[in-house]
């Protein structure tokens, strides 16, 4: 149920009339007659005026009648519970509804003794009668017009709307102060403090505060005079009333019953209102016709259902009989057993132990569709009643009455201890007809002894099933649920996130590569590792060559984030069409003046080589040599000012290893052409298009993300919440705490979340040690190792 049911201002009473004179008019048609006057007189398609006519015509076919301008509707039902359900159907709209719901709630209240439950809409009014079978009558529901504005005003004290208004009123009023101002108050304490202050003040009946909220809510909220108008005008007959009884809720009646656990919810304005709600049942019935068939089928775990059935039937061992008692406690328990049947569920002679109780006439056998079967004793007449009488035909009208009491005892105790049955199954056990056991299961089924739905998995047909056998099942199956969703420890990570980041994978080529480079995308590894390592792991048959040639079509760029000694640096790398949303370009000063004319040239120029930029500075800084150029070059590489459409001079850097007293040549700064960052993305985006490209990255990259994870990659997490909060509103990823130590809100796709929970299950069926071919060595560097960075 939602948190926050907003509270409107009403359907006003001159709306409520004019809905009421469009229903009697197209009350007047046939569906297809009203379907053309809504096309020809309204904006609605041919689709939506069917809908509506057959909408209207339905209700009209369950109830014969329609609540319009000049008849109200009082409809009466049972719930799934069997209590009473009463529906006032009106078009009136609730600012009548209202006070006429909190007149009844007074009236009826002391008539019964007992609190009586109501919700009312701009729809109508619903009135829940538990535990009782005695409705009141018609005339009780329409109170006198000159007693109702008594009965609300008694009534309106004790209702959440006085406590919410009088709450409000007081804080306006400066009565309610704070105790730290420029701070919210929670709600919960404002409430207790106004439920304070309204129990103190109720002595004094001139109050101000408390006059001014009995005013505001009677000539405000409420519509008195409308209301006082339509009960004279029900006492004069103008406008009638129409009473029926259904079987369930009526197209109208629909609504007003599925909001009314809402409603309830928030009936009482303190904060233990909830416990309330627990009295109340959600209509089963009305949810799957609401929704669809509820097919559990494809949410029951076949092995829990398995272990119940095996309980049930005295199958599992624990269960086993170990003696003649026992024995016979599982005849009267199950019913009918064959000898080898009993043998099942013993853990002895079953063959002795049923003899001693025929010798204790404590036992017989009886033939039952064609087999001899063991019963006990008390069951004789039993099963003579259900199975003797029935005619080999069928069984006529004048027996029903003779069978349906033991038929249903005789299924009752089948269904108590079997899992989901069809009905073959049941027929095929006592040689029936299913037409013979048809009306029983219907029977059983309106009486809430038994459920009828898709409840077996793998079943193709309805099911039946007993309704507290359904409730351990369900039990069981959440548990089982809830194992499966505890938080796997540090290990199953371990061992998920290498199979994440396929390492091992040994599938090759330039796609292949393309992907890791998109999972890889931001993470600053040296360009040793990860032209030696990384790569390597992830892609069968790597060669510098194929990522040469990524680069060279412009597919992938690659930025320095720092060197790491003379012949190394960290880079990472970028798919060229997602940088504009991942790269960030860091603030820099060029102070060296080689500096200044390298950048000076490539913003001028554009992409140059080497040798281009070397003369061009040194004629703009006469004292400078190539090596100044080179070293300045490679000082913007680091600080992530420029980059290379190549990748060339990262290799010769890693390679090159100037002997002692020889000048180092130029060559590992050659090979492609140079560029300035901010020129391979130049495109301008907004920090929320980089918020949502980075929180995607981060789950393609990881699966699972948590703040840990955001930090280890110096990400800050704040930003990136407001998004995966956004996408779990969305259903694209869950929340959750799937790792043991990620602190925090952890975010995951539902894949990742059932790969990890595989490899938990794997570690825990494993008993042999790894072998030497299962252990893998990662560097602390690779994001697919987690220890270390997000892990302790």
């Amino acid at each position: 149920l939602p948190f926050w049911r907003g509270d409107g201002p009403g359907r006003p009473i001159e709306l409520g009339r004019a809905i009421g004179a469009f229903l009697r008019k197209l009350g007047r048609y046939s569906e297809e007659k009203a379907a053309r006057w809504l096309e020809d007189n309204t904006t609605l398609d041919a689709f939506a005026a069917k809908n509506l006519a057959a909408y209207i015509g339905e209700q009209r076919r369950e109830t014969g009648t329609l609540p319009t301008d000049r008849a109200i509707t009082i409809e009466r039902f049972r719930d799934e519970l069997g209590d009473w359900r009463i529906c006032i159907l009106t078009p009136f709209g609730s600012r009548v509804h209202a006070p006429w719901a909190m007149a009844l709630q007074r009236s009826l209240g002391e008539q019964s003794g007992y609190e009586i439950q109501v919700m009312y809409t701009d729809d109508g009014i619903v009135l829940r009668f538990a535990d009782t079978d005695e409705l009141p009558d018609i005339d009780r529901l329409i109170p006198d017009p000159a007693d109702v504005e008594d009965l609300i005003t008694e009534q309106l004290a004790s209702t959440s709307l006085f406590a919410g208004l009088f709450r409000e009123n007081a804080v306006r009023s400066l009565l309610l102060t704070r105790s730290k101002p420029g701070q919210r108050s929670p709600l919960w304490a404002q409430r207790l403090k106004a439920q304070n202050l309204l129990a103190t003040v109720r002595r004094y009946p001139n109050f101000p505060i408390v006059i001014e909220t009995y005013r505001q809510i009677l000539a405000d909220v409420f519509d008195l005079a409308g209301l006082k108008s339509l009960l004279s005008d029900i006492q004069s007959r103008k406008v009638t009333v129409d009473d029926v009884e259904t079987r369930r809720a009526s197209p109208f009646a629909k609504s007003l019953v599925f909001a009314y656990v809402a409603a309830y919810l928030y009936e009482q304005d303190t904060p233990l209102a909830e416990r309330k709600a627990q009295a109340l049942t959600l209509d089963r019935s009305l949810l799957t016709e609401l929704l669809g068939q509820a097919e559990l089928r494809e949410l029951i775990d076949p092995e829990v259902l398995e272990a119940l059935e095996l309980e049930l039937q005295f199958l599992a061992t624990e269960r086993h009989a170990r003696d003649a008692d026992e024995v016979h406690d599982i005849l009267r328990r199950l019913g009918d057993l064959t000898t080898d049947e009993v043998a099942e569920r013993s853990k002895g002679d079953a063959t002795a132990w049923l003899s001693t109780l025929a010798e204790q006439r404590r036992a017989a056998v009886a033939t039952i569709n064609g087999e001899e079967r063991w019963i006990a004793t008390e069951d004789a007449g039993l099963y003579r009643d259900a199975l003797g009488i029935v005619p080999p035909g069928g069984v006529p009208d004048r027996f029903l009455a003779e069978v349906n009491a033991p038929y249903a005892q005789l299924i009752r105790r089948y269904a108590k201890h079997h899992g989901p049955f069809l009905t073959r199954d049941l027929a095929g056990r006592y040689g029936l007809l299913d037409k013979q056991l048809l009306p029983v299961l219907e029977t059983l089924e309106q009486d809430g002894v038994l459920v009828r739905g898709e409840i077996r998995p793998g079943g193709a047909e309805l099911d039946w099933c007993d309704a507290e056998v359904l409730k351990r099942l369900k039990r069981r199956n959440l548990a089982a649920l809830r194992d499966e969703v505890a938080a796997v420890d540090s290990s199953a990570y371990a061992m998920y996130l290498p199979a994440w980041h396929g390492v091992d994978d040994r599938r090759r080529g330039t796609e292949r590569l393309r992907e890791v480079v998109a999972q890889l995308q931001g993470v600053a590894l040296p360009w040793s590792l990860l032209s030696t390592t990384i790569l390597s792991s992830r892609v069968g048959g790597f060669s510098l060559d194929a990522l040469d040639m990524l680069a060279a079509t412009g597919a992938v760029i690659w930025v320095g984030k720092g060197a790491s000694g003379v012949r190394d640096g960290r880079i990472a790398l970028y798919l060229r069409d997602a940088a504009k949303n991942l790269v960030d370009i860091p603030d820099y000063e060029a102070e060296d003046p080689v500096e200044q004319a390298i950048l000076t040239r490539l913003d001028a120029q554009g992409a140059s080589f080497f040798m281009e930029i070397d003369d061009a500075v040194r004629a703009a800084v006469p004292d400078c040599s190539s090596k100044d150029v080179r070293d300045a070059l490679w000082q913007l590489v680091w600080a992530g000012q420029i980059t290379n459409d190549t990748f060339g001079p990262l290799r010769d850097l890693a390679r090159h290893s100037p002997r002692k007293g020889r000048r180092p040549s130029a060559g590992y700064v050659a090979g492609g052409r140079w560029s300035t960052v901010r020129s391979v993305v130049s495109s301008e985006t907004s920090e929320t298009a980089k918020a949502v490209a980075r929180a995607n990255l981060l789950l393609d990259r990881y699966g699972i993300v948590s703040r840990k994870v955001a930090q280890s990659e110096g990400l800050p997490f704040g930003a990136l919440y407001k998004v995966y909060r956004e996408l779990e509103e969305q259903g694209r990823v869950k929340r959750g705490y799937f790792v043991e130590g990620l602190e925090g809100a952890q975010f995951a796709f539902a894949g990742a979340v059932d790969r990890l929970r595989e490899r938990r299950d794997d570690a825990e069926e494993r008993d042999a040690p790894l072998s030497a071919d299962e252990i893998r060595i990662l560097s602390a560097m690779d994001p697919a190792n987690p220890f270390g960075a997000s892990l302790p």
